[in-house]
């Protein structure tokens, strides 16, 4: 998956920049096609906030999430983008006719 991280209000840290990527790693085993994520990391008063709109294929999904620990807020949004794939995936499943059954 292709990851552009931002980082505002924040020191950019090699640390939260391999973390978001394992984490949207094992989302990418989700989808079908080649991803693109974009993720903002902003430090708003004392809330740690995370944000990602990831895109793949005809699928587009956006999270937001927000926490004390930066951590916590990139489990969050990670957990939101994985129930919006499955859901959205679970959608298309249902929607298609049943295959025939074979003799």
């Amino acid at each position: 998956m292709q990851v552009a991280l931002t980082f505002k209000n924040l020191d950019a840290s090699e640390h939260f920049k391999q973390y978001v990527q394992e984490k949207l790693d094992r989302v990418d085993k989700l989808l079908d096609k080649p991803a693109v994520a974009e993720v903002v990391l902003t430090a708003e008063n004392l809330q740690q906030v995370a944000e990602v709109r990831l895109a793949s294929g005809g699928l587009s999904v956006q999270a937001k999430a927000d926490a004390e620990d930066l951590h916590a807020a990139i489990d969050q949004m990670v957990d939101r983008v994985r129930r919006q794939i499955t859901k959205q995936k679970e959608k298309v499943r249902d929607r298609r006719p049943a295959a025939p059954l074979a003799n």
